[in-house]
């Protein structure tokens, strides 16, 4: 599901007040991918003259090996792509070799980070507050294992974003604590 929210809580007593939501649904983990597949099929077609766009197998290759790359360029300096047989021509079976670094990687999907900004912005203008008043900030998804997002929310915030819990699994915790809290009234 592409989305990309935004939203400032106020969190007392075991309840969890929402202030302000703000949010891209067209933006989300696979568009971070398509870069890397449009940036892996682009080059590929330079060299071999073969728009692997063109071919469901190869471009579902294309995209597992660039949604593995993005997974570890979120702890890596730079990723290995290695996708042998991609296709074929009557001079014999073609591969992809690539190595994409994260700089690369962040220099691809500038766009999409620049778009991080305005949801942030917003909730933080529709909940009347200024980042000064933020007491912690938590991403949500796994995309916001991506330093390049990390650093943009800091930016933004002035503050660390805490990484104690799971970024996937975080919406489904704060669930359990409000039933939780729901329970014991």
């Amino acid at each position: 599901m592409k989305q990309h929210y935004s939203a400032v809580l106020e969190v007392g007593d075991g309840v969890f007040e929402v202030l302000s939501t703000s949010g891209d649904t067209h933006l989300g983990g696979d568009d971070f991918d398509k870069k890397i597949v449009d940036w892996l099929a682009s080059t590929f077609k330079n060299d071999e003259g073969i728009d692997l766009l063109k071919d469901k197998q190869a471009l579902q290759r294309l995209t597992e090996a660039a949604e593995k790359a993005k997974m570890e360029l979120s702890t890596l300096t730079q990723a290995n792509i290695s996708l042998p047989f991609i296709t074929a021509t009557a001079d014999g079976p073609k591969h992809i070799e690539a190595t994409l670094s994260r700089a690369k990687f962040e220099e691809l999907c500038s766009d999409l980070i620049d778009r991080l900004k305005t949801p942030v912005n917003n909730a933080l203008k529709d909940a009347k507050l200024s980042v000064s008043n933020l007491d912690e900030v938590i991403l949500v998804g796994g995309s916001t294992r991506i330093p390049a997002v990390q650093e943009t929310v800091r930016k933004i915030t002035g503050k660390d974003p805490n990484v104690t819990v799971n970024p996937d699994e975080v919406v489904s915790l704060g669930a359990a604590v409000q039933v939780e809290f729901w329970l014991e009234m």
